[in-house]
């Protein structure tokens, strides 16, 4: 059974940055995209960011020109640097894996995000 490990979660103030890792256990064959999601208390899961196998990636408008998604095959692994943290980026934050054939999506545990005011 593959498992992602997130790490880097924490308290920062407004302002500041902070850079989520999340690895796999195995290597995992088929993979489409590996991306970033996140849910705030009383909120619905949302789209944070993704990359493809393939580089390409894509950034929910709140977090445009803050946060970056990168990727280090060799390792396994996915980043996500997040710069000018604001309030409203507080939430748990999930890490993902997204297979095509079989379609099948791998997620991490979370790790959770606070920024002070």
């Amino acid at each position: 059974q593959v498992q992602l490990v997130e790490s880097g979660g924490g308290l920062v103030q407004a302002g500041g940055s902070l850079r989520l890792s999340c690895a796999a256990s195995r290597i995992i064959f088929g993979i489409n995209s590996r991306g970033w999601y996140r849910q705030a208390p009383g909120k619905q899961r949302e789209l944070v960011a993704t990359i493809t196998n393939g580089g390409s990636t894509n950034y929910a408008d709140s977090v445009k020109g803050r946060f970056t998604i990168s990727r280090d095959n060799a390792k396994n692994t996915v980043y996500l640097q997040m710069d000018s943290l604001k309030p409203e980026d507080t939430a748990v934050y999930y890490c993902n894996i997204h297979k095509l054939v079989p379609t099948y999506d791998y997620w991490g545990q979370g790790t959770q995000v606070t920024v002070s005011s």
